[in-house]
């Protein structure tokens, strides 16, 4: 009922000054929730908000606009498991041990960044893709290191036949209605796409265009390449469809002024002279963080790293004594404007990807990326750095008759199978062919604004010689201070089991066991 005007004024004449007596009210801050959304398998800049061309990311763009975009982001391996595993600790992949190489274990000795959220009354839970390939039970731990898992709901129709059936986003909706008001969330969303395999031509059909389409200066530019490439970019839309999904959903729930969100990948693209590589392609891949009361539409091009995740979110809640990484906050590069300077390099590396050597051996690489140079230390440059070709014999000739390899088939299996692959190694002794899979001297040296796509070593050139000396002191110091194995001619990383598939090379090929050969 409506008070009569000269009653509502007696009413206000005389709260008022109880009102004024009474003790002001404190906002209680609340906790952030966290979202963490990662594809598998995508290069920068291949987002809309980057100008892919024929990439539409509404998702992604949205944290970009509303957060800060990162244009020299580099994951700390450029394989899932032990790039999952560096994000998930804030440390460099020769710290970890078994984790630091790929499909092995996780020992539990290493902190991740869930179960110190877990422990400050964060509800933890992921959907898709967790740490992996690999075998976290083995270690003692009770569950994925991304959490625990919800993956009941599956898509109907999925939209291509290569696109996993995990719906994501019903998933997380699952996550969220078990979760209790009171409680802040961390989610973990690891998005199996674009990881291969693809539908092909799936991105024409989507009506895609192969005129407009960009193919990277080392790879094959005609028209399988270029369907290949837009079969990839259908995916990585199919991961920002499930993201945008959540932010809208969460905007609708009013938690979206207090999420704090982190978009990226898990290492680059799945093509020749990218994934497996420390090349640019390899490491190199999208970031974008929006924070509540962050900064927003700031673009930043310093080098940052994924093992800064951990110590960001640490900071993020107030704990950062909870956690020994060696990534660095980036707190100040999100809430203020002209921040200081948060690195001058980021160190990148990797070991064994596949089985693809006899005695189940790994490629040991290290790298050093500034703002304009790449520089890489192979430690084993005698070893194909994409795996071992497959000897040429009678079983392999009439394979290659239906492949139209030359008793190549299908070898290097550090690379994914692929029509990019196929198109490669057609051309054996081309240039895509020598960048993909031929052996590499034991240093490197990129001149990435020149050469963002690393065709041109110029590591032996005069000029260089101080930059390469410099990267090279530079890089070898960080790793001996970080107790590298690979820095002091340990060859452990060598003993490491591998708990996914083996293939029936030579020598040591037990699933699941450690090397005896290279344990000190």
């Amino acid at each position: 009922m409506k008070l009569p005007i000269i009653r509502q004024g007696l009413l206000v004449f005389i709260l008022l000054p109880l009102l004024a007596c009474s003790p002001p009210t404190k906002s209680k801050k609340k906790t952030p929730n966290i979202l963490i959304a990662i594809a598998d398998d995508q290069s920068y800049p291949h987002t809309g908000i980057y100008g892919f061309a024929e990439t539409q990311t509404p998702g992604f763009d949205y944290v970009a606009k509303n957060g800060v975009l990162f244009h020299n982001a580099f994951v700390a391996a450029p394989q899932c498991s032990p790039s999952r595993a560096a994000i998930l600790t804030g440390k460099n992949i020769w710290e970890l041990e078994e984790a630091g190489t790929h499909a092995s274990n996780f020992p539990k000795k290493f902190k991740v960044f869930t179960e110190v959220l877990a422990d400050q009354g964060y509800v933890v839970g992921y959907t898709g893709k967790p740490w992996g390939p690999g075998n976290w039970q083995i270690s003692g731990r009770k569950q994925n290191p991304a959490g625990k898992g919800y993956n009941q709901h599956l898509l109907e129709t999925p939209p291509t036949t290569g696109i996993r059936l995990n719906d994501y986003f019903k998933n997380f909706q699952e996550f969220y209605s078990q979760k209790t008001a009171d409680n802040p969330f961390v989610f973990w969303f690891g998005s199996y796409e674009p990881h291969r395999v693809y539908e092909y031509q799936t991105g024409v059909k989507a009506g895609k265009s192969l005129d407009k389409v960009s193919v990277p200066k080392f790879l094959p530019d005609n028209e399988v390449v270029r369907n290949d490439v837009l079969d990839y970019i259908l995916e990585i839309e199919h991961f920002d469809n499930h993201l945008l999904q959540m932010i809208q959903f969460l905007e609708k729930k009013g938690e979206l002024e207090n999420t704090f969100i982190i978009v990226t990948a898990d290492n680059g693209m799945p093509f020749p002279y990218a994934k497996a590589n420390v090349q640019e392609f390899g490491t190199h891949v999208p970031l974008a963080i929006s924070m509540p009361q962050g900064i927003k539409g700031k673009e930043v091009h310093e080098p940052v790293g994924t093992i800064d995740i951990a110590p960001t979110l640490m900071e993020l809640v107030g704990i950062t004594d909870k956690m020994d990484t060696t990534g660095k906050s980036l707190m100040p590069v999100l809430t203020e404007m002209e921040h200081p300077q948060h690195r001058e390099y980021v160190l990148t590396g990797r070991e064994r990807h596949t089985h693809a050597r006899p005695d189940n051996l790994g490629y040991p690489a290290r790298a050093i990326r500034t703002s304009k140079y790449l520089y890489v230390h192979h430690f084993m440059p005698d070893r194909w750095p994409q795996g071992d070709p497959v000897p040429k014999n009678p079983e392999n000739d009439r394979r290659s008759e239906v492949t139209g390899f030359k008793g190549l088939y299908p070898g290097y299996h550090d690379v994914d199978a692929s029509p990019s692959k196929d198109e490669v190694m057609a051309q054996a002794e081309g240039i895509y062919f020598e960048l993909a899979f031929s052996k590499r001297p034991q240093y490197q040296l990129y001149d990435i604004a020149e050469d963002p796509y690393c065709i041109d070593n110029i590591a032996d050139r005069k000029e260089y010689a101080e930059i390469v000396s410099e990267l090279q002191e530079t890089l070898m110091t960080d790793l001996k201070a970080q107790g590298d194995p690979r820095a002091f001619g340990n060859p452990i990383f060598d003993s490491y089991p591998r708990y996914s598939s083996m293939r029936n090379f030579k020598g040591f090929n037990e699933r699941g066991a450690y090397n005896p050969a290279f344990k000190p």
